[in-house]
This record gives C-alpha cells, structure tokens and sequence, in this order.
C-alpha cells in the first residue's frame, strides 16, 4: 500500500478523561450556574432573552465544534461552557416560568438522558467516549451531555431548595457521591463508561453549589462575593487551562 492510497485513522473528537478534564468541567458547570444568573437578572435580561440569546450563542459554538475532525480544546470547552449555561436555563424555564416542579423535571430529564442512551447504544452499540469518531456519535455525545446538564441543575435545585440542604450540604453529598464512585472505579471494578456518565451527571450540581455558595449573599446562605467576581474567576481559571491543553497538544502534534 502506498502513502497515497493509505487513509489517516480516525481521530475521536472529544477529550480523554483526566484530572485536567475534570478540573476544568467543574470550573466550567460553576461558571455556567453563575453567568446564568448574572445574564438573566444582574443585566437585567431576563429569563426569556437570555435563554434565546445563549441558546444561539450555543448552536453556532456546536455547529464550530462539529466543523472539527478531531478534539481541539477551543471549540470543546467552549461549547462545554455555553451547554452549562443554556443547560440551567433550561431547568430554570420550566421551573420560573412554567412552574413544573423540581420533582417532575428531574424525573423527566432522567427519562430523556437514559432515551438518549437507548437510542445511542442501539444505533451504534456502543457508548463509548473513546469511539466518537463520526458526525451521529458526536450528535449523540452532545446531546447526552444537554441533558446530564439540565439534569444535574434540576437535581441540585431539588436537594438544596426543595429539600432546604442549603448549597454547602448539596456540595457536601455530590462530592461525596462522586467519591464513592471513583472508589468504586479504581477499586471494586465499576464500569468506566458508566463511572464516567455518572460522575458528569454529579459534578453539575457539585458545581453549582459551589458557585452559588460563592456568588449568594449571605442572608441566603452563600459568601456575598456575587455573579461577577465568581463567573470571572472560573472564566480565567477555564481560559489558563484550555490554552495550557493548547499549547500541550502542538509540542507534541
């Protein structure tokens, strides 16, 4: 076989799991929480226009990320950051304006992440976040990562609002749940697939705590240092490591 009539193996579009990816999610499911909240009621925008407007914002960051044929930090994370926040919106419509309770979202977006694993194992059977590989799995990757979004705020709102934890007590059991479950990977064999899905369901409302934690004042429980100061923090936090990843990846391409 020639080098001409030789083909390029393909690339998997998304990044492997490791301690960089997870710190940089959680950063990025933080600032999501705030700079919902900072759009919607510091600018004054509203829930309505800033779902539209992130909304938009997020299609063509995705239509970016699918134009890749493989992982490319940039439009990753950025897309990563913008379904964070149209992720909480989401949850906030149907919560704010359309006053379905908590209970009821996270039963339904419990049932839409595991329709959409269905649907995925079937067509392609596997799951695999190792494999994403064409256009309909990265399609597929997308959407469960909607909804893990959408899931994991409606999941921390309902444990720390409904159910009067508080941000500190919700951050508390997420961090805690995850650890078991990194127990579980490392030591008693649990699936990795399945570890990994379960741990980027938790590490949303983990980071919303904190966010929130951070970002309320303290006659709701939080520090009082407001959506500003937090979202920037975690946005410089989330541009140092992606331009880190950056520059990693081309000394060794």
């Amino acid at each position: 076989m020639t080098p001409q009539t030789m083909t390029a193996a393909p690339q998997n579009r998304v990044p492997e799991v490791t301690p960089a990816f997870w710190l940089i999610k959680l950063t990025a499911v933080t600032m999501g929480e705030t700079a919902a909240d900072f759009l919607a009621v510091n600018l004054g925008l509203g829930l309505g226009a800033t779902t539209l407007l992130m909304t938009a914002v997020l299609v063509a960051a995705i239509l970016w990320q699918f134009r890749q044929r493989c992982y490319v930090p940039a439009s990753y994370w950025v897309s990563v950051v913008l379904i964070s926040v149209v992720g909480t919106l989401i949850t906030d419509n149907m919560t704010d304006a359309l006053g379905i309770p908590l209970l009821y979202s996270t039963i339904g977006f419990t049932l839409a992440l595991g329709l959409t694993f269905a649907i995925w194992w079937l067509v392609e059977r596997t799951l695999s976040i190792h494999a994403v590989f064409t256009l309909r799995r990265e399609v597929f990757y997308w959407l469960a990562i909607l909804f893990t979004f959408a899931l994991g705020t409606a999941v921390g709102d309902l444990i720390s609002e409904a159910f009067g934890v508080g941000f500190a007590g919700t951050g508390v059991l997420f961090g805690l749940i995850i650890a078991s479950l990194a127990f579980g990977y490392f030591v008693l064999g649990l699936d990795g697939i399945w570890a990994f899905w379960l741990c980027y369901i938790f590490t949303r409302p983990l980071g919303a705590s904190f966010g929130d934690l951070l970002a309320q004042p303290a006659d709701y429980g939080g520090f009082g240092l407001g959506t500003i100061v937090t979202s920037l923090a975690f946005l410089a936090v989330i541009a140092v490591t992606v331009v880190t990843m950056t520059l990693q990846r081309r000394r060794s391409a």
